[in-house]
């Protein structure tokens, strides 16, 4: 077989861009196909177009706590016109890193049209056959519909196409308290509109319960209303209304509808069961190194059964680049996975949560937790929500579970602690600017030697060298 270029990308999004400018940069033939908008999700509809509105509508609660720290405000006037802009001009002025030029300056062959697997080791895009040793599956995830009886009836919104509302929802039912569910109803409850979201379970439910509980507090006193039930039924009413009815049969009417209840992995289409590529539950089978079941065909992103983070995507296109142009074998490692959800406040995870843990050490976990409300940076602040949980065993720390304000920001050490690369007692010992929020990581990891520092041993010593200096005071 004639190859045509050294690797192909199928997908332009976080995931397929690293993976093809990484392997680009390192002098390899890329060939890069995207069907829709370059950048994928996160640029054109995902983390993008929804921190920007979050900002907007952070601006607009500001100004509706009218007087406080003894500085009086006047309500907030939310022009939806201006909000839409925001949102669209964050994404103008992001897409020149994602973009086509930006890509083939890089010397990727960039090509536009859905690709197909037409054999093992080549992909048709429209009339032009493409052939590679090696294939990067890349093609990300879309919002994935429940079975509710009547949602084609209604013109419901979903991440992909919220950005595009010409007017502010007055009631905005959300089904689905995941992610994307709880920040879109933040947001649009603070700029103006009523909010309600459809749960079955508990809000946010990979999170730490306790996290959680901080934030829907929160959002129940700024006026979000969470309803427990599974949409059963959904029906279109007069006047652009609509009417979302339970399995219990409790109906709550509204005028805008956002299913938001998950995402389901992008492979029908391209012609991989044609193949032999396995599919799981949802999603592309990968192995540790995101290899395919054909073992020169790789996974990464949203595709494969797996998480579903932009960072996560960057980090698998990384590994796979250096896999094909270096032939590092990099496995991936997820006990150090970070996320963070953007309420206010936000609620930030790394590694496991304290019910992971105990799940699977038992007895043997302990958990440190620090409250902003002793946090001297929070306190100046009036905002003293939210704690600081460290997950142990022992002294390795297995996992942080953080709500508060800028909790995502407050990651990074956690990262250094859990893989080994930093320690709880240098953690313990650092200088860290005053004051600042992040001085809560260094008390917890103090607290966590604190028993050990200031035990029966040391204190003993500590008292004997003290004896003998009044002895021998020359």
């Amino acid at each position: 077989m004639k190859f045509t270029h050294d690797v192909i990308v199928i997908g332009a999004g976080a995931a397929g861009l690293t993976a093809a400018g990484g392997c680009a940069l390192f002098g390899l033939k890329v060939a890069l196909i995207e069907r829709a908008d370059m950048g994928g999700e996160c640029l054109n509809n995902g983390c993008v177009p929804s921190k920007a509105l979050i900002t907007a509508a952070k601006r607009a609660a500001v100004a509706n706590e009218q007087d406080r720290f003894g500085v009086q405000l006047t309500a907030a006037r939310v022009n939806w016109s201006g909000v839409h802009a925001h949102i669209h001009r964050a994404i103008a002025e992001i897409a020149p890193h994602d973009s086509q030029e930006r890509f083939e300056e890089m010397g990727c062959d960039v090509y536009r049209g859905h690709a197909t697997f037409t054999r093992r080791r080549k992909v048709r895009v429209g009339d032009v056959d493409l052939a590679a040793p090696k294939i990067v599956i890349a093609t990300g995830s879309a919002p994935y519909l429940p079975p509710i009886d009547g949602l084609d009836s209604v013109p419901f919104l979903t991440n992909e196409n919220i950005w595009d509302l010409d007017q502010l929802p007055q009631h905005l039912i959300i089904v689905g308290g995941g992610v994307i569910g709880m920040e879109m109803a933040q947001s649009f409850r603070r700029l103006g509109s009523e909010v309600t979201v459809i749960e079955p379970d508990e809000p946010m439910g990979r999170d730490d319960p306790e996290s959680v509980a901080v934030v829907v507090e929160t959002m129940e006193a700024e006026g979000v209303m969470f309803v427990k039930g599974k949409a059963a039924r959904v029906t279109p009413g007069a006047l652009s209304s609509l009417t979302v009815t339970l399995e219990d049969g409790q109906e709550i009417a509204g005028t805008h509808l956002l299913v938001a209840v998950g995402r389901r992995a992008r492979t029908e289409g391209y012609g991989l069961k044609k193949i032999g590529i396995e599919l799981g539950r949802n999603g592309i089978l990968v192995d540790e190194r995101r290899r395919t079941s054909l073992k020169h065909i790789y996974a990464i992103g949203d595709c494969r059964d797996g998480p579903r983070l932009t960072h996560v995507s960057g980090y698998e296109g990384s590994n796979v680049a250096l896999e094909i142009t270096l032939g590092l074998p990099t496995k991936v490692d997820w006990s150090a996975l970070p996320w963070c959800t953007y309420t206010d406040p936000e609620v930030a995870q790394i590694g496991l949560t304290e019910a992971q843990a105990r799940e699977k050490h038992g007895q043997e976990v302990t958990v440190v937790r620090e409250g902003f409300d002793h946090n001297e940076r929070a306190i100046a602040e009036g905002d003293t929500r939210g704690h600081l949980k460290v997950i142990m065993q022992g002294k390795k720390v297995l996992g942080a579970s953080i709500v508060g304000k800028n909790a995502g920001e407050m990651l990074l050490p956690f990262a250094q602690l859990i893989t080994g690369k930093a320690s709880t007692f240098a953690l313990g010992s650092a200088i860290v600017a005053y004051p600042t929020r992040s001085e809560i990581t260094k008390a917890a990891a103090f607290s966590a030697w604190e028993g050990t520092v200031f035990g029966k041993v040391p204190r003993g010593y500590a008292k004997t060298r003290a004896w003998f200096r009044r002895m021998r005071p020359f």
